[in-house]
């Protein structure tokens, strides 16, 4: 990976804070009502800052940020012309394909059950908005910025989704591992940017903070989680099925760790790259205000969401929004697959939360002024959403 045109001293170490707020692992999800399939939602386009802008931590990107990130913001903003980004993310995600069609022996040599299948290969172990097992997408998930995050016995046990190490295909797919960590990497640097100039736009607000803000906050975290996902392409009866369904390739949810990094997903047909099938697919958003809009970016652009964490450590002034994506239907869409890649930039297992009492998300497990870490709270919300550990 060649180097950026600016460098970060990652100072990952273990530090106890005062409290601070919410969640995220893989795409963790809560309910949302279902949409009507018709008329169809609008289509916006993300606020976009170009690469130039975000490095300049001087400049005042505080009207972008509102309007992305702020209570009347769709909760994503894309930043465009990131130095190597577009080789990056085509190197790692046609990996997916080849990822997923390992032998089922090679493929269970990289799960790790006791980590809840959040590390390595995870496939049919989340459950959809209707309960059943999600059998339509592969992912494989680890840290892309330090593999062993503890050694510590009693931390691996009580936070494994966390604490558990790496497992890659070293035999059966070697080249994995650096094309994880290249794009992990990079859309780690590029979101202490982006975090930066959020820490900056709710100072500018008169906002104040226990904590010493968003960008420290993950600079310093051991929990940051890469998740390359695969979306199995359909027969063409299962294509007619999902017509109407919004959340067809992912349900509703909304990520409750800092800031989630996405790719622009890349379809494919027997290995060849194709436009999207559809053009009602893909990722779609509920505002604060209840409407439902269809975000598109450019596929050389990264795109970041608000998560629950950002939103809680500020009190609501950058929000987090539900989202899902919709898979392709009708005929053109037989036989297509999405691969797609998602960073998970969380706080670290001990960094102290106290839930405001204006944000009531999982209010039927988490109550308004509690407090825990960031670790716990994810703990509960997985046993939610996750089979248990076998053992």
């Amino acid at each position: 990976m060649a180097p950026l045109q600016f460098q970060f001293q990652l100072r990952i170490r273990s530090i106890h804070l005062p409290p601070l707020s919410s969640t995220s692992r893989s795409p963790h999800r809560i309910s949302c009502r279902s949409m009507a399939a018709s008329p169809p939602p609008p289509t916006v386009r993300t606020v976009s800052i170009p690469f130039s802008h975000l490095k300049e931590r001087h400049k005042d990107l505080s009207a972008k940020i509102e309007e992305g990130f702020g209570p009347q913001g769709h909760g994503i903003i894309s930043v465009s012309d990131v130095p190597d980004f577009a080789f990056l993310r085509k190197k790692l995600l046609y990996l997916a394909p080849r990822l997923a069609n390992l032998s089922e022996d090679a493929k269970r040599k990289i799960e790790d059950p006791d980590s809840r299948y959040s590390f390595g290969w995870s496939h049919g172990k989340e459950t959809l908005e209707s309960g059943k097992p999600d059998v339509f997408k592969g992912s494989f998930y680890a840290n892309p910025i330090i593999d062993t995050p503890t050694t510590d016995a009693a931390l691996l046990y009580q936070y494994p989704s966390f604490c558990r190490p790496n497992i890659w295909p070293t035999t059966s797919m070697p080249e994995l591992e650096a094309a994880f960590k290249d794009l992990g990497k990079l859309i780690f640097e590029v979101g202490l940017l982006l975090a930066h100039h959020c820490d900056q736009y709710v100072m500018r607000q008169g906002a104040t903070s226990k904590t010493q803000g968003l960008e420290e906050t993950l600079r310093r975290s051991r929990c940051h989680k890469g998740r390359l996902l695969y979306y199995f392409p359909r027969s063409l009866s299962e294509c007619k099925e999902v017509t109407g369904s919004t959340s067809s390739w992912c349900g509703w949810h909304t990520d409750f760790g800092s800031l989630t990094g996405l790719t622009c997903g890349l379809f494919t047909r027997n290995s060849v790259e194709v436009p999207c099938p559809d053009s009602s697919a893909g990722l779609y958003v509920q505002t604060r205000n209840n409407e439902v809009v269809k975000v598109i970016y450019g596929e050389d652009e990264l795109a970041y969401q608000i998560g629950e964490t950002t939103e809680i450590l500020y009190s609501g002034h950058l929000c987090a929004t539900p989202h899902c994506v919709k898979a392709p239907s009708g005929e053109n869409a037989a036989g297509v697959e999405r691969c797609t890649f998602a960073m998970f930039m969380q706080p670290d297992w001990d960094e102290r939360l106290k839930i405001p009492e204006k944000i009531t998300r999982h209010g039927e497990l988490i109550q308004p002024n509690q407090a825990l870490t960031f670790g716990k709270y994810t703990e509960i919300l997985n046993s939610k959403y996750y089979r248990q550990r076998t053992t």
